[in-house]
């Protein structure tokens, strides 16, 4: 299994940006999807996750800016952003999990302009 995301660019503080990411090969039995983002300097750190059965969680840093959902039936997991800050920049990673393995996702840049 592969992932793809995209979506990332470089944005202007306060601008918004929504990241996708979808699994080419077969999941099975989907668990968690979601986003880590690393930037220079630093480990990598959850950003937020979707669960099997929907239930979100979220970095404190991003609670109620950013927003992750999923789409079984494409295999997809997606990350809106809004109200960026100059400290969200980083190379965000999707995450996938099925009852075989983890999957991550090649990262894409984000960068917010102050």
């Amino acid at each position: 299994v592969q992932l793809q995301a995209s979506g990332g660019g470089l944005v202007q503080a306060g601008g918004s940006l929504r990241l996708s990411c979808t699994a080419a090969g077969q999941l099975f039995n989907r668990d968690a999807m979601a986003w880590y983002r690393q930037a220079p300097g630093n480990q990598r750190e959850l950003v937020a996750r979707v669960s099997s059965s929907g239930a979100t969680n979220y970095a404190d840093s991003v609670k109620g800016r950013f927003a992750i959902s999923r789409d079984n039936a494409k295999n997809s997991v997606y990350l809106q952003m809004n109200s960026l800050k100059p400290e969200d920049t980083a190379v965000y990673y999707c995450y996938m999990q099925d009852i075989f393995d983890s999957y991550w996702g090649q990262g894409t840049q984000v960068t917010v302009s102050s």
